[in-house]
């Protein structure tokens, strides 16, 4: 599923492309066809990233929210800036500079990935495309969506209400103090709060794991016994995860890396992280084996000598 910082990254590149367009909204699935004649012909005014949730804004006070979920994926194509991609071993390629555009297509969901650039404007839609959105150079086709749904203010922030704070939109003292307030107050594992997007917008599987290992935290520690110091902790290194992940595109959650260890892991992601996917390996900090568990439907990764 993908994470904060590539719904905010999928955001950007709705305000970089067709924020200000007029766009032909359309359903070649079908599914989406009633939500998509409200919209079409109109232009996008505004594209945020809360979390998880997504909410391209139309002329009219009518927004289309979407939420990729575990299968969700935009795939755009057209007159896009795609150079200076990073490509790793694993096949990835993250978009982490805008340069000269060109009739280009690619992925971003949970990963982002440069495909075959097109050869005619607009491409046939590929799949079962819930939504096209179409202007005079850029298309934007989303597939396997859990939400794709026309709101007015007044739904959009029911939504809205429903999520805890991202610090991308604020990550000032009052938004912290909402985090550690939300946190404090809970006899639950912190381990499942911070997967919980009524305490948090963005965390997922892999930031979860990540943080609570930089912060040495025993993910099952009740929120009543995380201290201030330890849940502003918490706050302050997701604020500064999420905005690396955004600028670079890259889950990246190890620090004080070599230059060559640096490289190797823009390469290759199993050289990214401290535990995520890790489980019956050697700590890289300890040596103990890490462990992997289920909670709440997910797995979790921790070291049981440091997370104590």
């Amino acid at each position: 599923m993908p994470e904060g910082h590539s719904v905010h990254r999928i955001a950007n590149q709705f305000t970089r492309h067709f924020v200000g367009k007029r766009c032909e909204v359309s359903s070649p699935q079908g599914r989406f066809a009633a939500g998509a004649a409200q919209l079409d012909g109109t232009r996008m005014v505004a594209a945020r990233a809360v979390g998880k949730q997504m909410f391209l804004e139309f002329e009219g006070d009518r927004f289309l929210r979407v939420h990729l979920g575990l299968y969700g994926a935009w795939d755009f194509a057209g007159d896009l800036s795609t150079a200076g991609a990073l490509s790793d071993d694993d096949g990835e390629e993250s978009l982490t500079s805008i340069g000269a555009p060109r009739l280009a297509r690619y992925r971003m969901a949970e990963q982002e990935k440069v495909e075959d650039p097109i050869e005619a404007f607009p491409p046939e839609p590929v799949g079962q495309v819930r939504v096209r959105l179409l202007t005079e150079d850029t298309v934007a086709d989303l597939r396997g969506p859990t939400a794709c749904v026309v709101e007015d203010p007044a739904g959009v922030q029911k939504a809205l209400d429903k999520l805890g704070p991202d610090p991308i939109n604020d990550d000032g003292p009052e938004a912290e103090k909402t985090f550690v307030d939300n946190v404090r107050k809970r006899n639950v594992a912190i381990g499942q709060l911070l997967m919980d997007q009524a305490v948090v917008s963005g965390i997922g599987n892999i930031y979860r794991a990540e943080l609570l290992f930089r912060q040495r935290i025993d993910p099952y520690k009740p929120g009543k016994k995380i201290t201030v110091k330890q849940a502003k902790a918490l706050w302050q290194d997701w604020s500064k995860l999420l905005h690396d992940g955004v600028r670079d595109g890259l889950m990246l959650t190890m620090d004080g890396l070599s230059p060559e260890d640096l490289e190797r892991a823009k390469r290759s992601r199993k050289d990214r992280h401290w535990v995520y996917h890790r489980e019956g390996e050697p700590c890289r900090v300890c040596g103990t084996e890490i462990r992997m568990a289920d909670m709440a439907g997910r797995k979790l990764y921790w070291c049981p000598k440091d997370q104590k």
